[in-house]
């Protein structure tokens, strides 16, 4: 058993002993399946995004998540405000630039929320993580158009331009800082066909750094953790319905031991 198998146990037991709050300001279409995918892992979710709160809120958070998927321009100053707050504060942040390399608006806020706030994750696509980096990529809506391969020999460098650690999921996902680079094997083929799943890690990458100082271990414990999650809602699954309500039983119901048992994580 790897060191970092055993990690993402000792994490997901934190993570259930001490529910931190994990402050979402986050789109329109997960935060229902969000916030539940935050309670079944153990976290305590709150959704907040009014312009006169979200400084206090995230005052009381053990960690931000910042999620562009139904933006509009005082979405971007409120994730801006936030993020600033949790910057001063020394909270950690984790965006989740969805669809950024679409649009202007989107890609353009990423850029300037990573330029203005201390982001300790990066959780995206491969299209989303390579648009932060060059303006020949394009994404396709919220899906990928390129491979975590295609990522993997930009995301070191990008990783240090940017001084954040990057999360790239897909079929194997990639966590570097540029430093370090971490590989996890898992998920199910499912997943892409519920709406939610990718906003769903990053939400749990937020309860992980809650937890877990070193953001390269918190983002790649908690994709691992997720990951066989899905894997296990996929067993008795018949179509993306039922995968949707095992996921969140799986999230539930899996237990240290089990995490530890399964999880493919490798550093290197």
């Amino acid at each position: 058993m790897s060191l970092l198998a055993r990690k993402t146990a000792e994490n997901l037991i934190k993570i259930r002993a001490n529910k931190p709050l994990i402050h979402n300001v986050t789109n329109f279409v997960v935060m229902n399946f969000t916030a539940n995918v935050l309670l079944a892992c153990g976290a305590s979710p709150v959704m907040a995004h009014a312009e006169n709160e979200v400084e206090e809120m995230v005052a009381f958070a053990g960690a931000l998540v910042l999620n562009i998927g139904t933006l509009t321009d005082a979405w971007v100053g409120v994730m801006l405000k936030a993020g600033r707050k949790a910057t001063e504060l020394g909270k950690p942040i984790i965006l989740d630039p969805v669809g950024s390399g679409a649009t202007m608006l989107r890609t353009n806020a990423a850029k300037q929320i990573l330029a203005e706030t201390k982001v300790s994750v990066v959780r995206g696509n491969a299209s989303e993580i390579l648009s932060l980096a060059s303006q020949h990529s394009k994404t396709k809506g919220v899906d990928t158009i390129h491979s975590v391969a295609d990522a993997a020999a930009a995301a070191g460098p990008l990783a240090l331009e940017l001084g954040t650690t990057l999360a790239i999921t897909g079929p194997t996902d990639l966590v570097t800082d540029g430093k370090r680079i971490v590989t996890i094997e898992g998920g199910h083929s499912l997943m892409p066909f519920v709406t939610g799943t990718g906003c769903a890690a990053t939400a749990i990458v937020g309860a992980f750094l809650a937890v877990d100082a070193d953001p390269v271990s918190a983002a790649a414990t908690g994709l691992a953790f997720f990951g066989i999650a899905g894997e296990k809602a996929g067993i008795t699954a018949t179509g993306p319905g039922t995968f949707m309500v095992n996921l969140l039983d799986a999230l539930y119901t899996l237990t240290p031991e089990e995490v530890a048992q399964r999880c493919r994580i490798s550093e290197g």
